[in-house]
């Protein structure tokens, strides 16, 4: 998913709703034992999937940095033999639609099932599945290429190198990576987004230790560009590309 709470939104406490059905209870059930960072996230997202996928629909088309980005990363993934490419956090599919019309073979995969719901109905003819990046349902270097546009920013840092790890598990040798992220060493409570109270944590993270988490988990870093904010934006924007090797 992208980032929950870009560069604006207020913030207020969030109430957790009822449970409202057998199956949402049994759902809720399962999951006390997961770490309460996936849950809110979860929860977070379920609520504002269909806002969220509204207001961010057109971004990419004003956003000629990313698309640059995105098209790099592109290229380097055919260059280093291609393959299957999946968008890990890819929300209502808007990253995962635009890597399919650069001639990727692409999937978007995301925690939230709302997230999910909306993405296939926008892109009926698209792959999506329901999956989380700390255990993908994905055999070793099973992919050509790996996209994490915003989705590592509600994951506490210290828990960063077992993504970085499943992610280096996943790409076959030669799989490039590109993360989206925002640059600085903060935690943000996000407690209101796109018009509904929520509860999530969104961390602002240093360029320089995602990196050197990634060479900790085998994968190198090839390129870094750091954006200024500008407009709403409140923190300087980061784009890795990277490969294993």
């Amino acid at each position: 998913m992208s980032v929950l709470l870009g560069s604006h939104g207020s913030f207020r406490l969030a109430k957790h709703p009822a449970a409202r059905t057998a199956t949402e209870l049994l759902g809720r059930v399962l999951r006390v034992s997961e770490p309460i960072y996936i849950t809110e996230t979860r929860t977070a997202y379920g609520i504002v999937a269909v806002d969220y996928a509204e207001t961010l629909k057109d971004h990419l088309a004003a956003a000629p940095l990313e698309r640059a980005l995105l098209g790099t990363f592109a290229e380097l993934v055919r260059a280093g033999g291609g393959g299957p490419v999946a968008d890990v956090g890819c929300g209502p599919g808007r990253i995962t639609t635009y890597l399919d019309s650069l001639g990727l073979d692409v999937t978007g995969i995301d925690l939230t099932p709302e997230m999910i719901a909306v993405a296939r109905e926008a892109y009926p003819g698209l792959a999506f599945q329901v999956g989380t990046m700390t255990d993908l349902d994905l055999k070793d270097g099973a992919l050509g290429g790996l996209v994490a546009w915003y989705s590592i920013i509600h994951t506490p840092p210290e828990l960063l190198p077992v993504v970085f790890a499943e992610f280096a598990r996943v790409l076959a040798p030669g799989g490039q990576l590109i993360l989206a992220f925002q640059a600085g060493d903060e935690v943000v409570r996000v407690e209101q987004a796109y018009g509904h109270e929520v509860a999530a944590d969104a961390y602002r993270l240093e360029p320089d230790r995602i990196a050197e988490l990634l060479a900790d988990a085998g994968i190198v870093l090839g390129t870094r560009v750091v954006k200024e904010r500008e407009g709403q934006e409140k923190t300087p924007q980061a784009y890795l590309l990277a490969h294993k090797p």
